[in-house]
Formats: C-alpha cells, structure tokens, sequence
C-alpha cells in the first residue's frame, strides 16, 4: 500500500479490521493509524457477510490494540510518543474517498445516505466548480460500513480548493432555501454529550465555539462534518525532516495571531501574548491538533485558553526549533474563548 492522501483515507488490515490514516508523515514501510471499525458479532454494521461496531475515543482505540494487536503499538522516536503503526505488508485493502464519490457518481442503486452524501457534494460542486478529482466521500460511507442514521464525511483537498467550498458552505448555510443548516441549541447539547466524554469542558464554553463553525451542520436533516486536507504537494516533507520532543503539559492564554490554517486536519493556530497558568513554561509560538473537532476554535485577535502537550519542534528544513501546544492526547486537552 503507498500512502497517497491524508486524512479521510482508511483501509484494512489482515484481521479484517478497518484503519482510519493519520497525518501525511509515516515511517518507512508503515502507516500510522488507528482501528476505527472492528469485527464484532454483536455490532450492528455488516460488510461482506461480517458485523462490525465502531470505536470512538483513542482511549478505547489503544485499549483494544493493547488486547488484539500489541505489535502495531509503536515507539516512534520522530513524534516523541507511542503511536499506532501498521506495517504495509499488512494492508488488505485501501480505500480512497476520491474513489468512492466516483464510484456514488456512477452508481444507479444508491440507499438515502449514498444519494444525499452526493447531493451534498454536487451543491458544493455547482457553487465552486471545484474538480471532482479534488472531492470526496469518508467515514462508514466509504468502506459501506454506515447505517441508515450514519453522518455524511465529506472531504476536500488542496489549500484554494478548501476556501472555496468553505467561503461557498458558509454562505449556503445563510439560504434558508438551502438543505445547509447549522446546530440549533438543542442539536448542539446532544453533540456537547457526545464529546464531552472525550474532551471535557463546560457546555457554555461548548457552544461558544460550535455554534458558528461551518465545518459542521446538518443537510436534509442528516448530520455532516467536512474535512479539509492540504494536497500532498502542499504539505509533505520526509519522515524525521521535523522531530517532536515532548516537554510536558500546560494551561497557556494567548491571542490568536493567524488563523489561516484553523479550517485544516491538521489544524494549527499561531499565537502571541502567551501567558502560562498552569505547567511547564515555554516560549510556544503555535496550538495544534489532528482531531477535526479544533478546527474553527477561534478568529484572529481572540484571546484562548488551551491546555495539552508541550512539543518541541525541530525543523531540519528550516534549521528552526519553536514550541508548540499538542491537542487531543488527553480528554483534558482543550481549547475555549477566553
């Protein structure tokens, strides 16, 4: 299997478990990623005569390779922390979004989510004029691992094509013509529920973030989270050009400086003023993450309070080293309006 994309892409191993990919940098002869769907007899999804059910949070991630796949759980020494790491000669299966929308494209018996899935993206299509080769489909839909109450998990590529969808979402969502819509209060408290159990914080400070987010929504009542990814060109640089040491864990306050890349997975956010209230005390330049779920956290000149892992990064390329702030590891991780 090569690696060709970032997130959104996933695949199979030869348990027969389904990987979600992380990220553009992998090791040589590896891929980081975490099982997302797992054979299972009790679980209500089937694909090719098997049951599967879903993992959510990373804890339950790295519990269930701990007692099926010990081997996979990796030291890597560039990220400075202990990874999920599959060889490539233990990939069944990969399966690409782009694919899987051509593939809807062409279909002639699609259920509801299929036909909405590509509803959505032919709107998005029409308003842009995006390349379908720059477009596609992700989570269960694209390994036809959903259910009939299953999201839609669009993905895009490539830095001008991302603002454009965005720019063209965030005004569809204003049409109340539009099947675009964004949370009402009570959608937002059945997502705060189901978040909350992994990134905790308040249910105020919740909805003072998600609420105008327009990465997520609902379309003809079904929920959707778009994904925006960087091409390979944009983006990639070899395994170990940039090493991460892990530094320790801070509670910093600061302004947001540059938002430019706060609609990306990954996301990051450069900062100024940083102010440290609780941990270890760096000169950090940068909050970042690879959960979609920190995209969108906050605009240019906003104060934030964030607390996760202290990296030291080292840029061979550049010959720099800076710190950053590292979210998502810990259900303490988090970031709120200050």
């Amino acid at each position: 299997m090569k690696i060709a994309s970032a997130e959104g892409d996933l695949f199979k191993d030869l348990n027969e478990i389904i990987f979600d990919v992380k990220g553009l940098v992998h090791p040589p002869g590896k891929v980081i990623a975490f099982p997302r769907f797992i054979p299972d007899h009790s679980g209500n999804r089937s694909l090719e005569g098997g049951t599967y059910k879903k993992i959510y949070n990373l804890s339950a991630r790295f519990k269930f390779l701990e007692q099926n796949l010990p081997m996979y759980i990796i030291y890597d020494p560039v990220f400075d922390e202990k990874l999920c790491e599959v060889p490539l000669e233990n990939v069944k299966c990969h399966y690409k979004p782009v694919n899987r929308l051509r593939e809807l494209r062409c279909g002639e018996k699609l259920d509801e989510l299929e036909r909405d899935a590509l509803e959505f993206l032919e709107l998005l299509k029409e308003h842009t004029n995006v390349p379908w080769s720059k477009m596609g489909i992700s989570g269960s839909l694209l390994v036809k691992l959903h259910t009939r109450n299953s999201d839609i998990d669009p993905i895009v590529y490539g830095t001008k094509n991302c603002y454009k969808v965005y720019y063209a979402l965030k005004a569809l969502q204003k049409d109340p013509k539009c099947p675009f819509k964004v949370y009402s209060t009570e959608e937002l408290h059945e997502l705060f529920k189901f978040r909350v159990k992994d990134t905790h914080m308040s249910f105020k400070d919740f909805v003072r973030t998600e609420s105008r987010k327009v990465l997520q929504g609902r379309f003809k009542n079904r929920e959707y989270f778009m994904r925006f990814v960087k091409d390979w060109s944009e983006t990639y640089y070899e395994y170990g050009a940039i090493r991460y040491k892990n530094v320790g864990y801070a509670k910093i306050k600061a302004v947001v400086e540059d938002d430019s890349e706060t609609i990306f997975t990954p996301c990051s956010y450069k900062i100024r003023n940083v102010e440290t209230l609780e941990g270890v005390r760096f000169p950090i330049e940068e909050i970042a993450s690879f959960r979609g779920r920190f995209c969108e956290q906050a605009r240019n000149s906003e104060v934030v309070i964030a607390q996760g892992k202290v990296e030291k990064v080292r840029d061979n390329s550049q010959n720099r080293e800076y710190f950053r702030l590292l979210l998502g590891n810990k259900p303490s991780d988090h970031m709120i309006l200050g």
